[in-house]
């Protein structure tokens, strides 16, 4: 529980990030560094969504939603619904571009790098046990069995 509200609270930082990098800087840096920060922000959902699975999985899941997103823009279905609701461009994009892609890659290989840093320093790479003596045998008998 507390790792997803960690994430919730990551989440809710790159939303932040994201729209001010929007609202606040023009140009091709800007739509790349946004771009990451979505690669990211995707790698945060499904990793709230599926805390056991491993960071390498999440971050390759979250660039295939990244890249199926940016795919389906080539059908001009979210250009149209951004027309109609201008809110959806922040979340589906209205046209393609393939340095879109390359920007959800770092996004998410950074942020699964991330995870997997933070898993480690919190002693879980996959909510498992990861030190040399976890799964074995204790060294005393446990309390109220009778030694030999």
């Amino acid at each position: 529980m507390r790792r997803r509200i960690a994430l919730a609270c990551v989440g809710v930082a790159l939303v932040v990030v994201g729209l001010t990098v929007a609202r606040g800087m023009d140009g091709a840096v800007a739509a790349f560094v946004g771009d990451a920060l979505y690669g990211a922000l995707i790698v945060v959902v499904i990793a709230v969504l599926a805390p056991r699975a491993s960071a390498v999985a999440v971050a390759v899941a979250a660039f295939a939603v990244c890249a199926a997103v940016e795919l389906f823009q080539l059908t001009g279905v979210p250009a149209a619904l951004a027309d109609t609701v201008p809110a959806v461009a922040l979340v589906l994009g209205t046209t393609f571009q393939w340095t879109d892609l390359v920007a959800y890659a770092i996004g998410a290989m950074l942020a699964g790098a991330v995870d997997a840093v933070s898993r480690r320093a919190a002693g879980s790479s996959r909510g498992g046990p990861t030190t040399p003596s976890a799964g074995a045998r204790p060294t005393h008998p446990p309390a109220g069995t009778p030694s030999r």
